[in-house]
């Protein structure tokens, strides 16, 4: 096999690669943002209004910092990916993965701040709506992380993983 052919090769497998790591932390991120939807935010609805707004003050900033990095790393590896293989989805992918950046910073945030603003002694149906409206904002982000894989699933698909590896 000509040296050419090898390193296009290399490559195609190197920017596959990097193509299923970052495949694999946006999958990360979607599945901690669909658990917090489906599992805690509901459990912590039926909660009353005071315990309702500890715990998600309590949780909030650990799963913030989580995901904030999540979604860094996973839109950094599928750039390098891009860079690799030069396949517009790889960049489809990290720009939906680096939109819940700003997304969070710009829309989120002020429902946050105001969130954690608040004693227990302030727990009230106006803290329970803030809390419903940020469940609502963080289905918008696992649907950009849930976008997001799908663009990695069809770079990988399309950028010949399986056949770069075979040959």
């Amino acid at each position: 096999m000509p040296a050419s052919s090898l390193d296009a090769t290399a490559q195609k497998s190197g920017a596959s690669a990097t193509g299923l790591v970052a495949l694999i932390l946006a999958t990360l991120f979607a599945g901690a943002a669909i658990y917090i939807l489906v599992a805690e935010q509901p459990a912590r609805l039926a909660l009353e209004d005071r315990s309702l707004l500890l715990q998600w003050q309590e949780s909030y900033p650990r799963a913030a910092r989580m995901q904030a990095g999540l979604a860094v790393l996973a839109s950094l590896v599928g750039t390098i990916a891009y860079w690799r293989a030069r396949g517009r989805l790889w960049l489809v992918g990290a720009t939906l993965m680096l939109a819940n950046l700003p997304f969070t910073l710009i829309v989120i945030a002020p429902v946050n701040d105001a969130l954690l603003a608040l004693g227990s002694e302030q727990a009230s149906a106006a803290s329970r709506a803030l809390i419903e409206r940020w469940g609502v904002l963080h289905g918008v982000r696992a649907g950009l992380s849930v976008l997001a894989i799908a663009a990695f699933m069809l770079a990988t698909a399309r950028g010949g993983y399986h056949s770069a590896l075979r040959k």
